[in-house]
């Protein structure tokens, strides 16, 4: 059984002013999250800043989301890290804390290869209890987890279940999804690209972990839903509805954009940490110009 179907939300961190973890605002989005019918919280990952979070940071908002959460939806874990040892520190400190899940992503700058990152994967599933999400995003890590990888990891160990697709090809997608089903595999892939969420659904893909989410959870929960309910036509008409949208919201390296957008709609996302920086001013107005077309109100 899957740990979810449909749209997951990978949450942002708000943070103060001073650039600290804003934890009283986290508690309020994860809430609002809630009750927009979100299908699960993704806490920690790419979108939320977590290579900037220091270790105590990481696993307070893990902790805080749980907490917070109480099992009304999954909660997965964010716990990669470029060293095994570290992910495997984070991974079983997660599962302490109540995540139902982890998203380990690939080890980035250092390189490994296949064998190596089979050998990464199957250490940290090793050390948990709990269902493991490989994050397939060579784009930030420089290594691409082949097919073949995904396929034999999800068949070879017991509690790696699936993977997050955001290489952006959806001929990689299908390439997955086809292997598996040759090999009688079960992979649940998500993918991690809001512009190819119905794609995804149409090759057999679970769901979405979207960075949209955040500011249209409704909606985005909705479009897969239709997709699952059979509802294709509607489905795919929100797509394309949300396609500009989409675009203004990568059209700068995540999570920029979609935190300017949370503080466009009031919601006091706060700060990027270092080294990101604030929103270019042509590409903020793009933002707001797609979100007030999308209906969203922007103050």
């Amino acid at each position: 059984m899957s740990i979810f179907t449909g749209a997951g939300v990978a949450l942002i961190t708000p943070m103060n002013a001073d650039g600290t973890v804003n934890y009283k605002k986290l508690e309020e989005i994860i809430e609002w999250q809630i009750a927009n019918h979100t299908d699960a919280i993704i806490i920690c990952g790419t979108t939320g800043e977590a290579s900037t979070l220091s270790n105590e940071e990481h696993l307070e908002c893990i902790r805080l989301c749980c907490e917070v959460v109480r099992k009304r939806i999954p909660v997965l874990a964010g716990t990669g890290s470029n060293c095994t040892a570290s992910a495997v520190y984070l991974s079983k400190e997660a599962e302490k804390a109540g995540a139902d899940a982890l998203l380990v992503v690939t080890p980035y700058y250092n390189k490994c290869t296949q064998n190596g990152l089979k050998a990464h994967f199957t250490e940290i599933a090793g050390a948990v209890h709990i269902p493991v999400v490989l994050y397939n995003i060579p784009g930030r890590t420089g290594v691409r987890i082949e097919p073949e990888t995904v396929v034999a990891l999800c068949r070879d160990v017991e509690n790696i279940v699936g993977v997050k697709d955001a290489t952006g090809d959806i001929s990689e997608v299908a390439c997955v999804l086809s292997l598996a089903k040759k090999e009688g595999v079960e992979v649940d892939l998500y993918s991690g690209n809001d512009d190819q969420i119905v794609p995804v659904l149409s090759l057999g893909g679970k769901g979405v972990i979207s960075v949209l989410s955040n500011i249209l959870p409704q909606e985005t929960h909705d479009m897969a839903a239709s997709y699952f309910e059979g509802d294709v036509k509607k489905s795919m008409e929100m797509q394309l509805e949300y396609f500009d949208l989409i675009g203004a919201l990568f059209c700068e390296v995540n999570p920029i954009p979609v935190k300017k957008a949370m503080n466009l709609m009031g919601m006091e996302a706060g700060p990027l940490r270092a080294p990101l920086t604030e929103m270019e001013d042509a590409h903020a107005a793009r933002l707001a110009e797609e979100m007030k077309k999308a209906g969203i109100a922007v103050k």
